[in-house]
C-alpha cells in the first residue's frame, strides 16, 4: 500500500469532493444550460469514482487517506443531488415533479441518508473492535443504481424544458423518448431504495459477529 500522500487517485477524489456542491447549485438553477451542465458535471464526478478506484488498485496507490476521502466524496455527491431534488420537486411546478413519484417524499431521504449514517456508525463501531468493513457488492450495486437515478433525473429536467421550448412534445419521437426516460427515472429510484435497504441488511448479516449475533 502506498504511503499517505497525495497520489493521483486521491487528487481525483479531492476534485470530486469539489464538484459535488457545484452539481447541486447547477441543478437548482432555472437556466436550461445550467441544468445540462449539472448532468455533465455529475457524470464526470461519477466516472471519476470508477477511475480513481481503478488507478489505486492497478498501481498500488491505495492509501489510508484515500480510504477516508473516497466514501466522503460519495456521500457529499449523494447529499448534493438528493437535497436539490427534494427542493426542486416541491417548488409546485408541474414539469419539475419526479416521473411516477411526483414530489420526492421525505421518507425517501430518511431511507437514503439514514442508511448512510447507520453504516458509517456501524463501520466505526466495528473498527474500534478491530474489524474493517470494506465496501461490499451490495453496497456497490446500491451506489450504481443511485447514480443511474440521479443522472437520469438531472438529464430529464433540461431535456423536458428543451422539448417544450422547441415544440417537440407532440412529436412521436419525443413521446417515445419521454416514456423510456420517465420509466428509467421512476424505476431506478425504486430499485435504488430497495438496494439501499438490502445492502444495509446485508452488511449487518455479514458482520453480525461484531454485535455479538450468531448465524
Amino acid at each position: 500500500m502506498a504511503q499517505n500522500r497525495l497520489t493521483l487517485p486521491n487528487i481525483i477524489t479531492v476534485v470530486r469532493i469539489g464538484l459535488a456542491p457545484l452539481v447541486g447549485v447547477l441543478a437548482l438553477s432555472p437556466s436550461v444550460a445550467a441544468r445540462f451542465w449539472a448532468f455533465v458535471v455529475f457524470l464526470a464526478a461519477a466516472l471519476s469514482d470508477v477511475w480513481d478506484g481503478y488507478l489505486a488498485r492497478r498501481y498500488d496507490l491505495i492509501t489510508d487517506i484515500g480510504k477516508l476521502l473516497d466514501p466522503l466524496a460519495d456521500k457529499l455527491l449523494l447529499f448534493a443531488t438528493f437535497i436539490p431534488f427534494y427542493i426542486i420537486s416541491h417548488r409546485g411546478v408541474e414539469y419539475e415533479l419526479i416521473p411516477y413519484w411526483g414530489r420526492l417524499p421525505e421518507w425517501v431521504l430518511i431511507v437514503v441518508f439514514g442508511r448512510e449514517v447507520f453504516i458509517t456508525v456501524f463501520r466505526s463501531y466495528a473498527a474500534r473492535r478491530g474489524v474493517v468493513i470494506p465496501a461490499g457488492r451490495s453496497g456497490k450495486q446500491k451506489a450504481l443504481m443511485q447514480n443511474l437515478f440521479v443522472g437520469g433525473l438531472l438529464l430529464w429536467y433540461p431535456l423536458r424544458l428543451t422539448a417544450a421550448a422547441r415544440g417537440w412534445e407532440d412529436t412521436v419521437g419525443w413521446m417515445i423518448w419521454e416514456r423510456i426516460h420517465t420509466t428509467w427515472v421512476g424505476l431506478t429510484l425504486l430499485l435504488a431504495l430497495i438496494l439501499t435497504v438490502y445492502s444495509m441488511l446485508d452488511y449487518l448479516w455479514s458482520y453480525r459477529s461484531v454485535v455479538g449475533l450468531r448465524g
